[in-house]
């Protein structure tokens, strides 16, 4: 995964190019350094909602994704690479199946809102989206495999999940969202 940095202020990129990991230069506003920007924050917000107070295995689960971030990162780093293996998906898929079975099905749309830790991770969610749709617009000029692409679908499903189990750790609930529509027609 080429070499380590030992020295952070090159002065390389003072051109407007970044180095990718198999040493070749492109520009800093490309779709590929737009994508790893992207996957690069979404990691940097992650480890700001492990700050919070968080039930048993979230923790954990959360230090696993972002490895698997860093691996996503890697293998957009470096053209044609394989990093992130298609078993981070399933990981996903299990967490995934394990914490929405444990809430109540939703019967509104929700606010991304409720106490710290869920609003968080609801920023996580919307930087998922964001780095997912920057893999997809990369994918779209570039040869670029699924998983990374599937990883981040499923990664913003997880932590929307997350976000409503974080909302009822200590006793809380969604925030619902009032629907002036739904008002009128006598539903609400």
């Amino acid at each position: 995964m080429g070499k380590r940095l030992t020295q952070i202020a090159t002065r390389t990129g003072d051109d407007g190019t970044t180095g990718l990991g198999d040493n070749t230069r492109i520009s800093k506003d490309s779709r590929r350094v737009q994508a790893m920007g992207d996957v690069d924050e979404l990691n940097s917000h992650i480890g700001l909602l492990l700050c919070e107070q968080l039930p048993d295995g979230v923790p954990d689960l959360l230090v696993e994704i972002q490895h698997q971030l860093f691996n996503l990162g890697g293998e957009l780093s470096i053209p044609g690479f394989e990093l992130l293996k298609a078993e981070a998906v399933l990981a996903l898929d299990e967490a995934l199946a394990h914490y929405n079975g444990q809430l109540p099905r939703l019967q509104e749309f929700i606010l991304p809102a409720g106490n710290r830790a869920a609003s968080q991770a609801h920023v996580c969610r919307t930087v998922a989206r964001r780095a997912e749709r920057s893999v997809v617009a990369l994918g779209a000029t570039e040869p670029l495999r699924e998983t990374p692409r599937q990883y981040l679908n499923r990664l913003s499903d997880l932590i929307f999940v997350l976000a409503r189990v974080l909302n009822r750790m200590n006793g809380g609930d969604d925030v619902y969202w009032k629907s002036e529509r739904l008002k009128r027609s006598g539903v609400e």
